[in-house]
């Protein structure tokens, strides 16, 4: 997931629990209902200033929002698993790729 998305789902999520419209926080924080929205969405990033500015009108710590985010990233991080390592061709690390093995590739 990216890293605008987890902050959109955070915002949304506080401004949900404290039971303010977009509307109302579109008010508070002086910035335009839909482009809080977008935000909310993950797709428009949002400056540190709207950041500061949005959590300020959810009554909301910057470090607070940025903690949860912090959170979240490491917490599905964790939940990616590694693939098992391959044994050491007997030939060694020289040794050529069999036939139709992918050998690097970008992720």
């Amino acid at each position: 997931m990216l890293l605008r998305q987890m902050i959109g789902d955070a915002l949304r999520d506080e401004r949900v629990r404290q039971r303010m419209t977009l509307r109302e926080l579109s008010a508070a924080a002086r910035v335009s209902l839909g482009y809080i929205s977008e935000i909310e969405r993950g797709r428009k990033e949002a400056s540190s200033e709207l950041l500061a500015a949005l959590c300020d009108a959810l009554g909301l710590p910057l470090s607070s929002l940025l903690r949860s985010v912090t959170t979240a990233a490491a917490d599905q991080e964790t939940t990616v698993v590694p693939a098992p390592l391959r044994p050491v061709p007997a030939g060694g690390l020289e040794a050529a790729p069999e036939a139709g093995e992918v050998v690097a590739s970008a992720a």
